[in-house]
């Protein structure tokens, strides 16, 4: 009579993970935000600060390149240095999801939600 119900046990079992799954992930969303990476371009004359999450945080130029006549080229290094931070935010992401993947006993292919 109470054959049916043996599932149930199982069921639990796995509602527990998904909730230690979700927990996990959410600490992991927090730390990608602690996380820092620096984009650069015009070999270090504008650097882009972003979080693993891709949140731009800082940028800096250095006053050397700040003259008028070369506004364009300023110009195109921020969009420049913005995309490598957003680049490295990305992989940085991919490498922390890949680890924490990898510690809940994942395959190493599987793709997290992020």
């Amino acid at each position: 009579m109470l054959k049916g119900l043996a599932g149930l046990g199982d069921m639990a079992k796995m509602m527990k993970a998904a909730q230690e799954v979700q927990g996990k992930m959410a600490e992991m969303q927090e730390q990608l935000a602690r996380i820092v990476v620096v984009g650069e371009a015009g070999a270090g004359l504008v650097k882009a600060r972003a979080t693993a999450k891709g949140e731009i945080t800082g940028l800096d130029i250095d006053p050397s390149i700040l003259v008028p006549s070369e506004k364009e080229v300023v110009e195109d290094l921020i969009v420049a240095a913005l995309r490598d931070a957003q680049s490295k935010a990305t992989a940085r992401s991919q490498q922390e999801m890949a680890r924490l993947g990898e510690a809940m006993g994942l395959p190493a292919d599987f793709k997290m939600p992020f």
